[in-house]
């Protein structure tokens, strides 16, 4: 929410301290609980800009739409500038930009000419001073804004647009409701400066001739839904534009200024928190107003346009058949206030705000009334407000106020009590406060306090309706005692030794070997789409569905690691970043029949796309395959220490993988993982090239047995190898013969390496030669040569009598 400065010193005399600038102020309110974001003028970086008066208008010789303009600018002659505004005419107060002047988007105005004719300086409107378009009088929205006629040619007009005003963005949290109106800021700034805000009485003056009722009968069908209804008659008004003060205070807070009758409910709620909406009487079609649930079926078309279609979720306000209003949200197109408006029909409510805000959700519909009725308003100035707008309709429109108000559900706002003791707040804050400041800073908000003894007993007004707990009355105390002032304390609580458990250690460990490996850690995130949460599955599962997702991008619980990784890449190759390693350790989700909550399962996913060496004067750039990401997860699964065995099988149905570049990693038989090509096609999804990646199971890699860490000495007896070429059928892979390797190579055989694989025109079709050294070492003494030789020949013979293969 926007504040004005000046507003606020109409409350208080900000101005009794000179200390009390725009920025210390935001400053002070920061510290005590609402966070000001940001504080700005709206003429800073302009200049040279003022007042001017046109003399004469008369169109360009040489154009259809521009006009040269006679301009009073409080010099001893007037000046000419060139003008294609179509309202601008003769005896107008108008904003002008002198040569050398800067405007918004710091652009810079020069004498120059235009088709011939001499333009020294420029006729502004509100969007070229700073002014967004959404905030800009409808009657100005495509022309020049006209000044009020006591504007005085010559001099600034920042002044008379309140450009000089400090605004104070608030970030208001939905527990502090109460700030969301300038009187609310008024009741917590003079807290903070021990300043009591002064409100100008409002008296009404009726006419007691006629009376609301002969005018309006009001009913509610429901009092859940809608706690208070209230209507007010104006007649004899006349619709024009409200005054400059008004409007700048409008356009200052964010809101369009339209009419005078529309302004001011506008203008009330922004000072009392309370959303007012004003019908033209005499298009309700009706002296009924009912207030009921929407009628599957009806429709109504709201002020901007469009036509919504009601349900049973929806509060309407209605004249007794058809809709003439979203209750809370916004009003009907047929009912609005419109130039030949003569008799206003004031409503001043309150509705229940769980319905608001699903009605306000559904059509996507939140306005600044639904906004506060979901938060919550100040009960005790729903009547109030509505009196004030009624005789500021009076005081700018010429209306005259029908007698009485016409409600449905009254209600009688009373204050509420807390008791709370001393030891308790000193207690909670670590101070020792005395009573006489408690009572002080009870005081300073504005509640009632009675003391005796230590206890406090406070009365707190209905316009704190976030105050209702114990805790709440001890935050108070903090707020204006100052967080700054109190006390840095250790909390004492026995101490206990910190250590990880084994499944934390071993994603610490992962963690570091894959970023030892090259790899980045990336966070994704946990929302997704529905398409994205599906694919690279490990099982089969239903999605889990948010029910009011914020975006249709983040409406699925994920059930993989690998395409939030893929939007990574994405991510980093449309910033030219071409070589990306990144892997991410989080948990995905599964649906599980019977039950609520999902199945949570924490699993490890990797990427890699790009050049794996990059190129430099020694040797050539050589890109990410396929036997990269397994040389990662090879070393990453030995780490683990498995006491069971790791082998891989070929999978060509993965989905989003590569039929031919995909293999399953498997623990004894059972899957835990995948590695891979993603498949081009879906590569393309992701704008991708050539990209590897995989998904391993964490959850069953924690729960799988692991043999014990054993250190032991470097040998210190020699080893011996033997290296065999064998020719073998295309169709015997790696990991076949390697298994049978290990399995009769007896027990000094330390490790298998391939090292060669051929497959050319010197070879028959069918075949390819493999070529492997087999490492052999006794930790307890000398190799001997005959042994070697025996295991070796086991091995060879097995290979033959197996798969068939030709030792070359």
């Amino acid at each position: 929410m926007n504040i004005s400065y000046k507003w606020l010193n109409e409350y208080l005399d900000l101005n009794a301290n000179k200390e009390i600038t725009p920025e210390k102020l935001a400053d002070r309110m920061s510290r005590t609980g609402i966070e000001v974001e940001d504080v700005f003028k709206g003429e800073t970086g302009l200049k040279k800009i003022v007042v001017g008066h046109t003399l004469s208008v008369v169109d360009h010789p040489d154009s259809d739409h521009l006009h040269i303009c006679q301009v009073d600018i409080g010099e001893e002659e007037p000046t000419q500038i060139v003008c294609g505004a179509p309202n601008i005419a003769k005896d107008q107060k108008i904003i002008v930009a002198l040569p050398g002047a800067r405007i918004t988007g710091n652009a810079k105005i020069k004498k120059g000419k235009i088709r011939g004719e001499v333009s020294n300086g420029m006729v502004c409107s509100l969007s070229e001073l700073g002014f967004s378009e959404k905030v800009v009088p409808k009657k100005y929205a495509d022309g020049i804004y006209v000044l009020p006629a006591e504007a005085v040619a010559g001099e600034e007009v920042f002044p008379y647009l309140a450009m000089d005003d400090a605004i104070l963005e608030l970030s208001i949290t939905p527990n502090r409701a109460d700030a969301l109106s300038m009187r609310g800021v008024a009741y917590e700034v003079g807290a903070i400066y021990d300043q009591k805000p002064i409100f100008i009485e409002v008296v009404l003056t009726e006419d007691s001739s006629v009376k609301a009722a002969d005018y309006i009968q009001v009913e509610v069908e429901n009092s859940v839904d809608v706690p208070s209804y209230n209507m007010r008659i104006i007649k004899d008004v006349k619709i024009a534009e409200s005054p400059l003060w008004m409007q700048t205070k409008l356009m200052n807070a964010g809101i369009r200024p339209i009419n005078n009758v529309v302004d001011i409910t506008n203008y009330i709620l922004l000072e009392y928190g309370q959303p007012l909406h004003a019908f033209d009487y005499d298009r309700l079609g009706s002296k009924e107003i009912l207030v009921r649930r929407g009628k599957k079926g009806e429709v109504l078309v709201t002020l901007d346009g469009e036509e919504r279609k009601l349900s049973e979720e929806n509060i309407v306000v209605t004249n007794g058949e058809i809709p003439v209003a979203l209750a809370g949200v916004m009003g009907g197109l047929d009912s609005e206030i419109q130039e030949d408006t003569v008799t206003v029909a004031l409503e001043s409510a309150l509705f229940e705000s769980t319905t608001i805000r699903r009605t306000a959700k559904e059509f996507n519909l939140r306005s600044e009334g639904s906004a506060r009725f979901e938060k919550g308003i100040n009960t005790s100035t729903i009547l109030t407000a509505c009196d004030h707008a009624a005789q500021l309709m009076v005081e700018l429109a010429g209306g005259t106020i029908v007698s009485g108000v016409v409600s449905k559900n009254v209600l009688k706002p009373m204050d509420s009590s807390l008791n709370i003791t001393l030891d308790r707040i000193n207690g909670s804050l670590g101070t020792a406060i005395s009573s006489e400041e408690v009572v002080a800073i009870f005081e300073r908000l504005g509640f009632g306090v009675t003391h005796s003894e230590g206890l406090f007993d406070v009365t707190i007004p209905p316009r704190r309706w976030d105050i209702s707990i114990e805790a709440d009355l001890i935050e108070e105390v903090a707020r204006i005692y100052g967080y700054d002032n109190l006390p840095s304390t250790l909390p004492i609580s026995e101490a206990t030794p910190g250590m990880l458990n084994e499944n934390q250690r071993l994603v610490r460990h992962t963690r570091r070997y894959l970023e030892g490996a090259g790899l980045s850690q990336a966070i994704s995130y946990v929302l997704t789409t529905p398409t994205k949460a599906s694919q690279f599955m490990m099982r089969e599962s239903e999605a889990t569905m948010l029910d009011m997702p914020m975006t249709e991008e983040r409406s699925t619980l994920r059930m993989n690691l690998l395409s939030g990784l893929l939007d990574d890449v994405r991510y980093n190759k449309a910033r030219k970043n071409q070589d990306v390693a990144l892997y991410e350790i989080g948990r995905v989700f599964y649906k599980v029949a019977g039950k609520v909550l999902p199945l949570e399962e924490e699993h490890v996913a990797g990427v890699m796309t790009g050049l794996e060496v990059t190129s430099d004067w020694q040797q050539s750039g050589k890109a990410v395959d396929f036997f990269t990401v397994k040389g990662v997860l090879e070393g990453l699964l030995a780490m683990y220490g498995f006491t069971g065995s790791i082998s891989y099988q070929k999978a060509e149905t993965l989905d989003g993988m590569h039929p031919g570049r995909t293999a399953l990693i498997l623990l004894d038989g059972e899957e835990i993982g995948y590695l891979g090509q993603i498949h081009p096609l879906r590569a393309k999804e992701y704008d991708l090239k050539e990209t590897y990646g995989f998904e391993i199971n964490l959850q069953k890699v924690m729960d799988a047995p692991k043999a014990p860490t054993i250190y032991q000495t470097i040998p210190k007896y020699p080893g011996m190898t033997r290296d065999m070429a064998l020719l073998v059928d295309e169709t015997v892979d790696n990991q076949e013969l390697t298994t049978l390797i290990k399995a009769k190579g007896g027990k000094y055989l330390q490790d298998v390496q391939l090292f060669d694989v051929y497959n050319g025109e010197k070879i028959e079709a069918g075949k390819k030669s493999m070529a492997y050294k087999l490492i052999y070492l006794n930790p307890e003494a000398t190799l001997v040569e005959e042994e070697v030789t025996l295991a070796f020949e086991k091995v060879t013979n097995a290979l033959v009598e197996t798969f068939h293969v030709v030792v070359r």
